[in-house]
């Protein structure tokens, strides 16, 4: 919960997520994609999610999710139609660079893409023309590179911003799939299987 935490308000507050903005969260059901979801509408941003199954797309919705749609479909242009034509103002994205130009086509106006994960590779196309005709720009960080004062801020800063949420009940914890370290190669599988909702853990 604490790297979860850390990284989805590091990244919000980095690109002002604000009331009444629409947050697009790709990879919805997964550990950070199910906090997002939960933080960007404590914030109060409508959020739309995508996600890979039926079942995936139902946790989304229970998340807080305003819509979940399904990113084997045309997602890009669902994006369009959930918010008539406007786009998200804010991306939280996993994928990296087989998004890239999908990702740069669905910002609004001011819209900031932020980049979290290269699960779909590391070099990309950049639309330049498109982001200077929007006014939009892409952010891309790690946690684990910060300095030590950096992470300190930015648990600090969790603690303030997150702690009483959860103990409101406005924030709830992904659900956790479970192995004890002798099946860690389960636990592996289940991951690759890309069937798993929340966090793998695996118990010592």
């Amino acid at each position: 919960m604490i790297e979860v935490a850390a990284t989805v308000v590091s990244n919000f507050d980095a690109v002002g997520v604000r009331r009444a903005e629409t947050v697009l969260v790709h990879g919805g059901a997964g550990g950070i994609g199910s906090f997002a979801i939960q933080y960007a509408r404590a914030l109060g941003a409508r959020v739309i999610a995508t996600a890979g199954s039926a079942e995936k797309l139902a946790h989304c919705r229970e998340m807080g999710a305003d819509a979940a749609i399904s990113y084997h479909d045309d997602w890009p242009e669902n994006v369009s139609s959930l918010t008539e034509g406007r786009g998200a103002d804010v991306i939280l994205d996993v994928m990296g660079a087989s998004y890239l130009e999908s990702n740069v086509g669905a910002l609004a106006v001011g819209g900031r893409l932020v980049v979290i994960g290269l699960q779909g590779g590391r070099k990309g196309t950049l639309d330049l023309g498109r982001l200077l005709t929007i006014r939009g720009s892409v952010f891309a960080t790690t946690l684990r590179s910060r300095p030590v004062a950096e992470k300190s801020a930015i648990c600090c800063r969790v603690v303030e911003r997150v702690w009483p949420l959860i103990n409101s009940g406005l924030i709830k914890p992904a659900p956790q799939t479970t192995f004890p370290l002798a099946e860690v190669g389960l636990a592996h599988r289940r991951l690759e299987s890309g069937d798993n909702i929340g966090k793998v853990i695996v118990t010592v």
